[in-house]
């Protein structure tokens, strides 16, 4: 019961890498906000099932990440339920792919918006939250390999990611402080449903294996096993890094 007594909001968990980190938490005592968007996967009476079924310290909180309203009703349900915040996982983000030439500013605008305002907005109102207790927390941010590696025909989803690890790294010193500590998570290929496409297609499973050195793809449990570590107290002093979970994709030597 690594997280006994602790309580988390994790953004995206309506399913994927989301979901499996609500489980782990839950599953490691942890009482957790289960954050979803109406309109998306799940509505408000599917949204309850599934937090009844990880138990009763699990509770669902509809909002859109991008909504400063949105994110401070969400803090602020999970603090009246459990009367603190420790632990904030932004994990909501969405990719479009699209040739540079063919990007629209609807696409750069909602994919910024979600991926990288949505994680300031979390940040902000959670550590504020954290500040107001004064017994430190952690933020955790599910970034991606492409915060650092190129991905063709998603230019908008790449600046996102790229500019999440630049908000933990000035985080990670500008709360020191306050004793919140600030960390990216980055998978590589984890099956989950935004990678379903690629999964379905056997030359692409082909191609994109002989990329991954390890010569699988993640789970998303593993991702959620990174994160308990970086929530617990064994990583009070881990805080400004970016810890790769990919199968060593990032060090893949390019074939020629």
């Amino acid at each position: 019961m690594r997280l006994k007594d602790k309580v988390a909001l994790v953004t995206g968990a309506s399913s994927g890498i989301g979901l499996s980190i609500v489980e782990r938490f839950a599953a490691e005592g942890a009482s957790v906000g289960m954050n979803y968007r109406i309109g998306g996967k799940l509505n408000p009476k599917s949204a309850a099932a599934r937090a009844a079924k990880l138990g009763p310290n699990v509770i669902p909180v509809a909002g859109d990440v991008s909504r400063r309203p949105d994110v401070e009703q969400m803090v602020q349900e999970v603090v009246n339920k459990f009367g603190r915040l420790d632990i904030l996982v932004s994990n909501a983000g969405i990719e479009i792919k699209r040739s540079f030439l063919e990007v629209t500013d609807e696409d750069w605008n909602r994919i910024l918006s979600v991926n990288l305002y949505g994680a300031f907005l979390a940040s902000q109102i959670a550590a504020r939250q954290m500040a107001k207790q004064g017994q430190g927390g952690k933020l955790i941010y599910i970034s991606s390999i492409h915060e650092d590696v190129n991905l063709p025909d998603h230019t908008p989803y790449c600046a996102s990611k790229g500019g999440l690890r630049m908000l933990m790294r000035n985080l990670s010193v500008d709360l020191a402080p306050l004793k919140i500590t600030a960390n990216n998570i980055a998978p590589g290929f984890i099956v989950t449903p935004i990678n379903e496409s690629t999964l379905k297609d056997p030359e692409a499973v082909k191609n994109s294996l002989e990329e991954i050195p390890l010569r699988r793809f993640g789970k998303p449990e593993e991702v959620a096993g990174l994160a308990v570590f970086l929530a617990s107290s064994e990583a009070d002093y881990v805080t400004g890094s970016t810890y790769y979970i990919d199968g060593g994709m990032v060090r893949q030597v390019a074939k020629y």
